[in-house]
């Protein structure tokens, strides 16, 4: 009982990650910038670093607000470097924004007292030790933002199937790309602090893409997404107490794991309905 105890505010806290993130990466993957959160995630580290060598705790509100206006000014020049005119990638600019950010962390770093716990703390977080203060707080946070995303889901979904148009059903696409990235953000930096970057990127991208694999509709996607980030939590969680293993780094080859079986089985499947008759097909899809 004590160990569930123990493991009851890590496990909520991986699911309200996975709620948001997989939702997030149905969008970040029909969009086609893969690497956004990635790079997000990075430059909301570096805001944290420039804050810790001025002396302020890594965990206190200077260090969350100065992490978050570096992560929107990464989210206004991503909503304004994109379009069907473009000579540059948009994804170009994401990468170069991460390997610069990961350098200008490298170097805050050098500067800052125990720097290496603080590097691994960004890269891989330290979830395990998450507060109940910590979990309904990024809830609330995450609760808006999802209420804001449902609102005007029709607009984001819209825009993020034709993001190469450079106006969609009469919006303008920079507009609310700025929105998208704005609340985006506000993740971000809050994932960040809880979980690092690596399982952040895991979150966001690698149930979206296990969605894909299975299904082509949004609300089977994310239900496979859903259901994927939760089992995984569990087991990753589980795998660390059990073995003595950082968290984040078990949950992020956890996924790495579940995501090549998933893969498997549906290779194996798309052989098996290649060998059956049309009929027998049709109705072993249905």
């Amino acid at each position: 009982m004590e160990i569930l105890s123990f493991l009851a505010a890590p496990f909520i806290a991986s699911l309200i990650l996975s709620g948001i993130h997989a939702y997030l990466g149905v969008h970040v993957v029909e969009r086609g910038v893969i690497f956004v959160d990635l790079s997000l995630a990075q430059i909301a580290a570096l805001g944290a670093s420039i804050a810790i060598i001025y002396g302020a705790d890594p965990h206190t509100a200077t260090a969350y607000w100065v992490s978050l206006a570096f992560t929107f000014i990464g989210a206004f020049v991503f909503a304004n470097v994109r379009g069907k005119h473009s000579r540059i990638p948009q994804e170009a600019i994401i990468g170069i924004c991460y390997a610069v950010a990961s350098a200008a962390t490298i170097l805050a770093m050098s500067k800052a007292t125990g720097e290496t716990e603080h590097l691994k703390d960004m890269l891989v977080g330290n979830l395990l030790f998450v507060s109940w203060h910590d979990v309904w707080k990024t809830a609330l946070l995450y609760g808006a933002v999802g209420l804001f995303h449902y609102r005007f889901r029709k607009n984001f979904l819209a825009i993020s199937m034709n993001h190469n148009a450079e106006r969609v059903n009469g919006m303008s696409v920079r507009f609310w790309d700025l929105l998208f990235y704005g609340s985006f953000g506000f993740v971000v930096t809050s994932s960040v602090a809880i979980a690092g970057v690596l399982l952040v990127f895991s979150y966001l991208i690698v149930p979206s893409v296990a969605g894909m694999l299975f299904a082509k509709t949004i609300g089977k996607r994310l239900a496979i997404a859903w259901s994927m980030g939760t089992i995984v939590s569990a087991l990753g969680i589980f795998l660390s107490v059990k073995f003595d293993l950082p968290t984040g780094a078990t949950i992020v080859c956890t996924f790495g794991i579940v995501l090549a079986v998933m893969g498997c089985v549906k290779a194996v499947f798309h052989r098996h309905t290649e060998d059956l008759p049309a009929f027998e097909v049709k109705t072993a899809v249905s």
